[in-house]
């Protein structure tokens, strides 16, 4: 049981830091491999991630710089997006005392 809780607990903070430079995947296939001692279906997940995750850098090897460029805009967009949603943007710029309601996140909108 434990296991199993472990392996989850640490495939779902691979999932949230996939878009994040650093060791999102790897995180990810750790947490599989912890849950495969566990479960046969985390086994046949992990080898099917690791063949697509392959795949998907091979591929974007052999593209023309323009695109790889373009993956990484949209990488960057996505780990802006989430920063913002997170309301990092606003609590860094309050620590040098600046408020600009553009940097909070929409859903502080909602509350009072």
């Amino acid at each position: 049981m434990g296991t199993a809780i472990a392996g989850f607990a640490v495939l779902a903070l691979g999932i949230v830091l996939i878009p994040y430079p650093g060791p999102g995947w790897l995180v990810v296939f750790a947490g599989l491999a912890i849950l495969a001692t566990e479960f046969a279906w985390a086994g046949r997940v992990l080898k099917f991630a690791k063949a697509r995750y392959n795949q998907w850098t091979a591929w974007l090897r052999r593209q023309p710089l323009p695109l790889r460029l373009l993956v990484l805009a949209a990488t960057g967009l996505v780990i802006l997006a989430t920063l913002w949603l997170l309301g990092v943007f606003s609590l860094v710029a309050g620590w040098f005392g600046i408020h600009n309601p553009l940097l909070d996140p929409p859903f502080s909108r909602l509350v009072g």
